[in-house]
């Protein structure tokens, strides 16, 4: 496959792809620019705050955000909070309302619970022990992150493959919490089963959505508005990444999907 043909016509003034196999990059056109990663940053600020929980230093089952809301429920988008504020749209566990405030949330009763700002975790915890060296929360926890192509390659080469990250955090952000609920997926409308787990989306039967149609339903990942995206799909030992200096739009939903085909087509 050759990858930078696939995206000479992406209507953007620069892009990164990468994609992951068991043992590492397989292929990746670098531009050699650090990006912001948008809401992918969620994934970082989830696998810091479970691997806390692991540890003992919070609880999943805390509560956090609205009246019956717990940690659980802000990291898989199921507390009710709306997108962007304390307003209070549907009961815990009864809808799926993306809401970056929730991360916030989340992130901040970390930094409560474990006396040390939240940058400190999410160094300690996820990227100095992953080497991600060129990557930094440079604003909220629930989409502040800019880095490189190839440290985002290193975090989905962990969730293929974890090494360093403990298989029970990497279970918990991609395995589905609260199924059964619905709600709208942003740039994608609404869908019947709007499934995440503890921080990364979970593909189920999305229609539309931004991965290929032949990824499976367990792929997981996330995608931002910054034009980044990363998604790991274990079925087929795959993960493809991304990053662009053009904001989300119509344009990605039209050819991210088609590239996660070529790459399900070439290397599965």
């Amino acid at each position: 496959m050759d990858l930078q043909a696939e995206i000479a016509d992406w209507p953007v003034g620069s892009a990164s792809v990468a994609v992951i196999g068991p043992q590492g990059v397989i292929d990746v056109v670098d531009d050699g620019q650090a990006h912001p990663w948008a809401s992918v940053t969620k994934i970082l600020t989830a696998l810091t705050v479970l691997d806390a929980s692991v540890e003992g230093v919070v609880d999943l089952d805390d509560e956090v955000g609205p009246p019956g809301s717990t940690l659980r429920h802000l990291l898989s988008h199921a507390s009710g909070l709306s997108p962007d504020g304390d307003r209070i749209m549907a009961a815990p566990g009864t809808r799926r309302i993306y809401s970056n405030h929730g991360i916030d949330v989340a992130a901040h009763h970390l930094e409560q619970a474990g006396d040390q700002r939240f940058h400190d975790h999410l160094e300690e915890r996820v990227l100095g022990l992953l080497d991600m060296s060129d990557t930094a929360l440079v604003g909220p926890p629930a989409h502040g992150a800019r880095g490189s192509i190839e440290d985002l390659a290193t975090l989905a080469w962990e969730l293929l493959r974890p090494r360093l990250l403990m298989p029970e955090v990497v279970r918990l952000v991609s395995t589905l919490a609260y199924p059964g609920l619905s709600g709208v997926l942003p740039g994608f409308g609404k869908q019947q089963h709007n499934d995440w787990g503890l921080g990364c989306e979970i593909r189920s039967d999305k229609s539309p959505h931004w991965t290929a149609p032949g990824n499976s339903p367990a792929t997981f990942g996330h995608f931002g508005q910054s034009g980044s995206f990363i998604w790991v799909d274990r079925s087929v030992d795959l993960a493809c990444v991304s990053l662009s200096d053009t904001a989300f739009g119509p344009w990605a939903a039209q050819v991210w999907p088609r590239l996660s085909a070529r790459v399900l087509e070439a290397y599965s």
